[in-house]
């Protein structure tokens, strides 16, 4: 992973982060955000993955229904933000879309991505905090805004 400080002024910070082939994205994404301290920012990706995961959050169960793309990938679209989680680390929410070769796509939650072979990351942070508290009533930590 490489990255750059394009940008940092009143509080604000924006980064291009371009991961290499082969990282796991949500994880390196992940690392990234803890090790800058940031605690909350909007982030955009494109690139491609070799393999991926991206999830169905099933409400009944708690739970992701895992959606796996077991083949070379576009990424299409990849949003997400960065909080503060419980554990006081930053947490990531990304949600993708991938295009398959024939033209079709697989969407959601991503759960995990390896990069193949780049994965291009624009990271823009705000001056305030965010939280993210979990939910037990219904199985996902959602932002919180009472707390920020």
């Amino acid at each position: 992973m490489k990255s750059k400080l394009l940008a940092d002024q009143d509080g604000m910070r924006t980064f291009v982060v371009v991961l290499d082939d082969g990282e796991e994205a949500f994880a390196a994404l992940s690392k990234f955000a803890t090790s800058e301290t940031i605690g909350a920012a909007s982030l955009t990706a494109l690139g491609a993955f070799k393999t991926a995961t991206v999830g169905w959050f099933d409400f009944a169960s708690k739970n992701y229904r895992k959606i796996p793309v077991g083949e070379q990938c576009e990424v299409l679209s990849l949003i997400g933000d960065v909080a503060i989680g419980d554990d006081g680390k930053a947490s990531l929410h990304a949600h993708a879309v991938l295009g398959l070769r024939d033209g079709s796509t697989r969407g959601g939650h991503l759960l995990d991505g390896i990069v193949h072979p780049t994965l291009e990351v624009m990271l823009v942070e705000t001056p305030r905090h965010l939280h993210r508290r979990k939910r037990v009533e219904l199985g996902i930590a959602l932002i919180d805004l009472a707390s920020g």
